[in-house]
């Protein structure tokens, strides 16, 4: 990996991670619905920007189908779940949960699959529930009024991502940009209940505003472009340490901007879901594999 897409991969890195803030700001104020709609318009409206520039079509007439179940299960479910989750718990807490994503993923597609899972990804889901009980149990806002529903919508947000991992194995071949974009566009429709759901609090100030759309240009419009130009340049499998990468920035933005409290068992935890996770993905870095092929 070269110097520029290092520092590419670290910039996603960061935003991912920032998402979470940004919700832990705006999400007790807008409410989960009203802030994923605004959300995946903007960002659905930005990539229709780029895609107009770059005069790419998303063929609807086609593909509406697998938009829709991208838009459900990669948007609008996850978001909503995370948003409603940001209302009481961290910004460094929320980022740790994401990142079980892959274990999930290993999961469904174990059950689905009806196959074993092979001993290293045992000991990977086995380290994962150990890093994730280990935060939840020592997060002190994991002990306020509605915590528990929030954890539990946490974690089925990451479940959902694992749903939309499995299923895009055997999904229609559409270039990376049109599934990021046409998923966004899908995932604006499909979120549509959720206003109905969650009425919103207050009235936004210019500032939670502000964290909206940084949050659907920034983190779902800018970020896929990041995402799908590593995978390009480098790989999917580089591209895939960005899970691993994205907690460390959620636990730095919430210290610095939210001040939340990290202790040795927060960055424990966090180290030990990191840990599951690679042993779940069967990551090996660049410098392991030269060596076996050396070797």
């Amino acid at each position: 990996m070269s110097t520029a897409n290092l520092l590419r991969l670290f910039l996603l890195a960061a935003i991912w991670g920032g998402s979470f803030l940004f919700m832990r700001i705006a999400a007790p104020v807008l409410g989960p619905g009203w802030l994923i709609e605004l959300r995946v318009v903007f960002a659905a409206l930005f990539l229709a920007a780029i895609a107009l520039m770059l005069k790419k079509s998303l063929d609807l007439r086609r593909y509406w189908k697998h938009y829709a179940i991208l838009g459900l299960f990669n948007a609008a479910i996850p978001f909503v779940l995370f948003a409603y989750a940001a209302k009481t718990l961290s910004a460094s807490l929320l980022s740790v949960l994401n990142a079980t994503a892959p274990m999930w993923a290993a999961l469904i597609a174990a059950v689905w699959q009806r196959q074993m899972v092979t001993p290293r990804v045992l000991l990977g889901l086995v380290l994962g529930t150990a890093g994730v009980a280990l935060l939840v149990g020592t997060d002190r806002l994991s002990t306020q009024d509605g915590a528990l529903l929030a954890i539990g919508a946490a974690l089925l947000a990451p479940f959902n991502y694992g749903i939309a991992t499995v299923y895009a194995k055997s999904a229609p071949a559409v270039e990376p940009f049109s599934n990021a974009h046409g998923s966004m566009w899908a995932g604006a429709v499909l979120t549509l209940p959720a206003l109905f759901m969650f009425p919103q609090p207050a009235m936004p100030s210019t500032g939670i505003l502000g964290a909206a759309i940084a949050l659907g240009v920034l983190c779902s419009g800018v970020a896929y472009l990041l995402y799908y130009g590593l995978v390009r340049d480098v790989g999917p499998t580089s591209a895939l340490t960005v899970t691993f990468l994205a907690p460390l920035f959620g636990i730095l933005w919430g210290t610095v901007f939210l001040q939340e409290a990290v202790g040795w068992t927060t960055l424990a935890g966090a180290g030990i879901v990191i840990a599951g996770t690679i042993l779940v993905t069967g990551y090996r870095p660049a410098w392991s594999r030269a060596a076996k092929a050396a070797a």
